[in-house]
């Protein structure tokens, strides 16, 4: 048993209150006979620590002789419970009224209230799942769209730490011939890893942690969102379409030049994908400081954004487009030729055919459904499909850099045919930074890493 482990009986509501039905989750040592004391089976019933684990049983919640609730009790034992411990779930009606009063009974009777997290982070203590999944069940809770929650399901599952136990099996087994050849060091005769076997297999575990690392931009874009930045000249439309993209009136939307002095965000889902458009300071000569500050967001928003919507009611000059792609670093520029409801004619950009060209009316709504569908094919997200392992975690990915960056190290000393202990202390730190992943293979993670990680949960989960 870890030794930062809690086995005191905690409960917490696993519903929100005001629905048909709330339910009360209570795990821990003594949950059963808490429950059990507060219990009250319908006719000859039996009490909850003499019935078969698996059962549901039909009652009242007792506050000394009188009736709070009926009630419905699910019985686990354990090990077979999520948490891997004595679990009961109080089903009643699901008024906050109620499911105080049931709540309090329970705290009298010897439980606390859960922390956020806290029957996940017992599931994980226990073995019922690694780190990387107990994570995944957050991820699944906050999941927004298809994509995040396939993503976050994937993980549940197990899949991304099938791939690190790959990953680990490979480096352990270098390790241990790196090992042996210390160990036996004394006889020149004797040779257990053939280096060149050894280079093939490093090499080969550097380009699976690479492939995982590199997943990390499009994991993180869809769990926060695509950013797509709108830019553009002042009442070019820029606010009346991020408006019209978000189906609300989200900014403000005026004649007056400089309306929009700072960055305003909103995400939508967009055929299964977020996407977080933001709307920006009209791009023009001003003296006005706030104004000029604002602009400046405005340039700032552009590189960092996935794709930038360049919203002008003109053909621009080849200078001006030059500029526009240079500002936009990585980002994929897509030029917006809005007002075709008065400018019906689109403009083409014979000098950079790359650039793709749409003619929308942000104010009436016009082409919005071809612009959506370009979005979505520019943010280029690949098809997620069972087994696909993208990370998400900014957590992971930091890891797995540093998991990336020993290999290397290894791989270098490899070639330059240095000691094999020297090696073998490489590919420790490797392992090392895969368990940090996972919680297991022995690693005590520290309780800091755990709070940190289980804070972002609910509570009642």
């Amino acid at each position: 048993m870890i030794s930062h482990y809690d086995n005191t009986t905690i409960c917490a509501t696993a519903t929100a209150s005001g629905g048909a039905i709330g339910i009360i989750r209570v795990s821990g040592e003594k949950a059963i006979d808490i429950t059990d004391s507060i219990f009250r089976p319908a006719g000859k019933g039996q009490p909850l620590a003499s019935r078969r684990a698996g059962t549901i049983a039909f009652g009242n919640v007792m506050d000394g002789t009188a009736v709070v609730d009926e009630v419905l009790v699910s019985l686990f034992h354990a090990p077979h419970s999520y948490t891997g411990e004595h679990t009961t779930e109080i089903a009643c009606h699901g008024s906050r009224y109620i499911l105080d009063r049931v709540l309090q009974l329970l705290i009298d009777n010897g439980c606390r209230m859960a922390q956020p997290g806290e029957f996940t982070k017992r599931a994980y203590l226990n073995g019922k799942m690694d780190l990387s999944q107990a994570e995944a069940v957050a991820d699944l809770i906050a999941a927004t769209n298809h994509a995040t929650h396939a993503i976050a399901l994937d993980q549940l599952k197990g899949h991304f730490s099938s791939e690190l136990s790959d990953i680990r099996q490979q480096i352990q087994r270098l390790t241990s011939l790196l090992e042996l050849e210390i160990d036996f060091s004394d006889h020149e005769d004797l040779e257990f890893a053939d280096r060149t076997q050894l280079r093939e297999l490093a090499d080969k575990a550097s380009r699976h942690i690479l492939k995982l690392t590199k997943s990390f931009e499009t994991g993180n874009a869809l769990k926060k969102g695509i950013p797509v930045a709108i830019v553009g000249k002042t009442n070019v439309g820029k606010s009346t379409l991020l408006n019209r993209l978000l189906h609300e009136d989200r900014a403000i939307v005026s004649q007056i030049h400089g309306t929009t002095r700072d960055a305003i965000e909103d995400t939508t889902d967009i055929n299964g994908i977020t996407f977080r458009f933001i709307d920006t300071a009209g791009l023009r000569e001003t003296d006005d400081e706030v104004e000029n500050i604002g602009i400046g967001i405005t340039y700032r928003k552009m590189s960092q954004s996935r794709i930038v919507l360049w919203l002008t009611d003109s053909a621009p000059e080849d200078a001006e487009i030059t500029e526009m792609l240079e500002r936009c670093g990585n980002a994929h520029l897509v030029v917006v030729n809005n007002k075709i409801d008065i400018m019906p004619e689109v403009f083409t950009l014979p000098h950079f055919p790359q650039l793709p060209v749409i003619g929308i009316s942000a104010k009436n709504g016009i082409n919005i459904d071809t612009l959506e569908t370009l979005l979505v094919k520019t943010a280029d997200i690949p098809e997620i499909n069972e087994n696909d392992v993208i990370l998400t975690s900014a957590r992971h990915y930091d890891a797995l850099v540093n998991a990336h960056r020993h290999l290397q190290h290894v791989i270098e000393s490899m070639d330059m045919n240095l000691s094999g202990d020297l090696i073998a202390e490489d590919l420790k730190f490797v392992i090392d930074c895969i368990n940090e992943i996972t919680g297991k293979e022995h690693l005590i993670t520290s309780q800091a890493t755990l709070n940190a990680i289980f804070s972002e949960f609910c509570i009642g989960k």
